[in-house]
């Protein structure tokens, strides 16, 4: 059984979102994007659609991933790190 990377499906689903670097969103609004396309798409639907846009576009999507981790690292920085059920800290909200 493989274990899931809970940051890198962050990144996936926040790379996948409509939120834009042009938005300079706050953490709340990337944790808020993040969930919503994991609810969406599932983690494997985003790892698919991020493979897609290397396989399309490998110099934009490369860009996008990096200030997908970068936006990710920022919003999570206060968050415990990540055990148990996948969907539990995930979904975490600092605000709770």
């Amino acid at each position: 059984m493989s274990r899931i990377n809970v940051n890198a499906v962050r990144c996936e689903a926040l790379f996948v979102s409509a939120l834009q670097p042009s938005d300079a969103p706050c953490a709340l609004r990337v944790r808020e994007e993040i969930r919503r396309a994991v609810r969406d798409l599932g983690s494997r639907g985003c790892a698919a659609r991020v493979a897609q846009e290397f396989g399309d576009h490998p110099e934009a999507a490369i860009l996008r991933m990096r200030w997908a981790r970068e936006a990710v690292e920022q919003a999570f920085l206060d968050q415990p790190r990540p055990t148990g059920r996948l969907g539990r800290y995930l979904l975490a909200d600092s605000s709770a």
